[in-house]
């Protein structure tokens, strides 16, 4: 047999080295490179056969009905996931401080033990009485409910095997100690210790994990890269702290859909779910004003009605200011170029403020036909009227290209009560019942929206 080979490891983030550095080549820490345990090299390419503990059996023998997905009891929740939890997956829960990660998975507990089923509440961040004051505060009280203030992961397993629950909450991942490994508290070689034996608990056991992970400063999932390859499911628990809108975004999973959004509200009494979130971002008013425009936008697969705001006002200065929130700058910016380079909408010598109602954030091209219509509104001073919506990206020759998913988009509007809409060219599998005009430019997009009958084009 070969001569054992030395190795070192990073316990900041597990990178082997053939040789010793003062300095990890991967992650960039100091002193974090101690040597391993020699791994003996066989000396052969293959490696020792065993017999298998089950044997491999075809495809079509096996039962899929053992992972049918169980609800939450949370529609908004269940929509994100694919129509609830799988038995024996892992759900990894990730979110800012004070979001209401917490509070979120406390009603769900609620309503799967409302169920008849039995879940387990595992906190490493706060004691079982903090837990439970919250409980009675957000009304989550249930006797099936199980709470344990544990951080070894040890205890936390006999926890699982004593209690037998069907859903196991672990809040935080990033808390939980493995006895066995090397690292700090919260560390790489921590975290994918502990997920790796919560994933096999859940394969083996049948039971439901959801851990609840830290997001770092730019709002990635803390942690090595690995702890999301790791689990089944991935999903993001995003809010503005000025806002009590929350929204659980799917980012993987193996189940459903990873393009889905929940969307939630977070008051006094504990976190509601919000079905209809389009009265968040609309502005209730009994008559039309000059410089707004409705869109459709879709996050993920579903479809939200928003409002764009624009206000102009003169200024003396040489470059004007351009104020963008809730939308991507560059392509404001590139929306007034068009409007001045092709249809002389003249924003040169004006100060340009555009923004979207409810603190929505839109970021793709289908908006851009409803800010170059709010802005050539408020520059002419005529008001859209309230019952249109536009849809489509705007491009530099200033003519308006179609988006993806424009019948959902339509439908929404129509849903909503909109009665006319105004889309690209060429645009199909549009709903009926809503009238629909479609536009090839910049130029008819105006017409549509801002001219009548007795009224000149000019701006």
């Amino acid at each position: 047999m070969a001569k054992p080979r030395p190795s070192y490891r990073c316990t900041a983030c597990g990178h082997l080295a053939p040789k010793w550095v003062g300095r990890c080549p991967d992650c960039g820490e100091w002193g974090t490179v101690d040597e391993a345990p020699a791994v003996a090299s066989s000396g052969r390419p293959g490696a020792t056969s065993v017999v298998p503990a089950s044997p491999a059996k075809r495809i079509t023998e096996i039962d899929a009905t053992a992972a049918d997905a169980m609800p939450t009891g949370i529609g908004e929740l269940d929509r994100v996931l694919g129509s609830g939890i799988v038995p024996g997956s892992v759900v990894l829960l990730a979110g800012e401080p004070g979001v209401g990660k917490s509070t979120l998975l406390l009603e769900t507990v609620k309503r799967w033990a409302e169920m008849g089923r039995r879940a387990l509440y595992v906190t490493g961040e706060e004691s079982a009485a903090q837990v439970r004051l919250r409980a009675e505060r957000t009304g989550a009280v249930h006797s099936e409910v199980f709470l344990a203030a544990e951080t070894d992961l040890d205890t936390v397993l006999a926890h699982a095997e004593q209690v037998a629950p069907t859903l196991m909450i672990v809040d935080s991942v990033q808390t939980m100690i493995a006895g066995g490994a090397d690292g700090v508290n919260g560390g790489v070689t921590q975290i994918r210790t502990v997920t790796t034996a919560l994933t096999s608990l859940a394969k083996n056991t049948g039971i439901s994990v959801v851990l609840v992970g830290h997001v770092t400063k730019e709002g990635a999932v803390a942690g090595p890269r690995t702890l999301e390859h790791m689990v089944d499911v991935v999903l993001a628990f995003e809010g503005d702290k000025h806002s009590a809108l929350r929204m659980v975004r799917g980012i993987k999973n193996r189940f459903g859909a990873s393009d889905e959004v929940g969307c939630f509200e977070q008051r006094g009494d504990g976190i509601h779910e919000v079905p209809d979130p389009t009265g968040l971002f609309l502005h209730h008013r009994d008559d039309d004003v000059p410089g707004t425009a409705i869109t459709v936008t879709m996050d993920g697969r579903r479809p939200m009605v928003a409002e764009v705001q624009a206000l102009v006002t003169p200024t003396q200065m040489a470059s004007p200011r351009r104020a963008v929130s809730g939308l991507d700058s560059p392509r404001v910016a590139m929306i007034l170029a068009v409007l001045e380079g092709r249809i002389a909408v003249k924003v040169s010598d004006v100060e340009v403020y555009v923004a979207t109602v409810g603190g929505m954030k839109i970021t793709e091209p289908a908006a851009d036909l409803a800010v170059a219509l709010a802005i050539g509104s408020i520059r002419r001073m005529k008001a859209l009227p309230r019952s249109t919506v536009a849809i489509g990206e705007v491009g530099l020759a200033g003519e308006v290209r179609r988006v993806s998913a424009i019948g959902r988009r339509v439908a929404e509007a129509k849903r909503l009560g909109f009665r006319h809409a105004i889309v690209p060219a060429g645009s199909d599998d549009l709903p009926s019942g809503i009238r629909i005009t479609q536009v090839a430019d910049l130029h008819e997009a105006v017409r549509a929206a801002l001219v009548t009958s007795v009224d000149a084009y000019s701006f």
